[in-house]
């Protein structure tokens, strides 16, 4: 049973969501989408602007064309954290995230990284183990509610459930699901503005049980040239565990190179402002279209 304070956290995702829909006007496509489906592709000449999930922590609200693929992954992500004398450093090779259009509105995502390499050292001890495995199962679905031809503003509700495919050290060995809402706006010089406000459900770390998990982000994008894009973005987490309350802070930098309508390479790094956060992450990535 949800605790007061989950119910108010679940309340103020919906008035994101909600008002958002209410007050701002769907743009028409040049063409009618609403017919097009998994078995029945939107024609090519017809598709949206490619648009990504990546880089940064932020999701965006556009969906995939219905009947079309697309893969996004990190080529390598590494990420070192120092807390108490431990030093521990987590490298992805490829994280492939997978999607596919399900209609106008709705793509399914699966997301797994293939190896996982988890190198911990113990300073004042003068240990060192090195684990490695796949990583877990994210399966998610994104349903766009406004905005998926552009505009103003754009909405859509993106929960996830996580299935614990990877091992122990690696993974927790529980499954954990939440959702998310992603609200983008265009501004002014051709910024755009993203924010992220998402709730989970994670395993506590003593195994009693589950707790709510609260994270947000907001992401200020430009282009610098006609195929580079720059983006910032302040990313905070609080995770009210059984045990203890962790607060996580971190300030993101990424660069999008466009180089074909369907392909973007992106690079991009994340600084922790805190000792609970990462110290830094840093990625590169590719994202296709078919």
């Amino acid at each position: 049973m949800f605790r007061p304070w989950m119910r108010k956290a679940l309340g103020i995702l919906t008035l994101i969501a909600c008002p958002a829909a209410a007050w701002a006007e769907d743009p028409s496509p040049p063409f009618d989408k609403s017919g097009y489906a998994l078995f029945n592709p939107t024609p090519t000449d017809q598709m949206r602007n490619f648009c990504t999930d990546r880089p940064t922590k932020g999701n965006a609200p556009c969906t995939v064309d219905a009947g079309h693929f697309q893969i996004e992954t990190d080529i390598l992500n590494w990420t070192r954290s120092s807390i108490g004398g431990t030093t521990q450093d987590i490298f992805l090779y490829t994280n492939p995230t997978l999607k596919l259009g399900l209609n106008d509105r709705m793509d399914l995502e699966l997301n797994i990284a293939p190896l996982v390499q988890v190198k911990t050292r113990n300073n004042a001890a003068g240990t060192r183990s090195d684990q490695k495995g796949i990583g877990d199962l994210f399966a998610r679905v994104k349903y766009n509610l406004l905005g998926n031809e552009g505009g103003s503003l754009a909405v859509s509700l993106l929960p996830y459930v996580k299935v614990p495919t990877a091992r122990a050290g690696i993974g927790n060995k529980s499954f954990e699901s939440g959702l998310i809402v992603p609200v983008s706006f265009a501004l002014p010089n051709d910024f755009s503005l993203l924010l992220g406000p998402e709730i989970d459900l994670f395993r506590n770390s003593t195994n009693s049980g589950y707790h709510a998990n609260f994270q947000g982000l907001i992401n200020l994008s430009r282009p610098i040239t006609s195929s580079l894009t720059g983006s910032v973005e302040l990313w905070s987490d609080i995770n009210p565990d059984s045990a203890t309350t962790t607060r996580q802070w971190s300030v993101d930098f990424a660069l999008i190179w466009s180089v074909m309508p369907n392909l973007q390479l992106d690079i991009g790094t994340n600084i922790g402002f805190n000792r609970a956060t990462p110290d830094v992450q840093t990625y590169v990535g590719i994202s296709k279209r078919f």
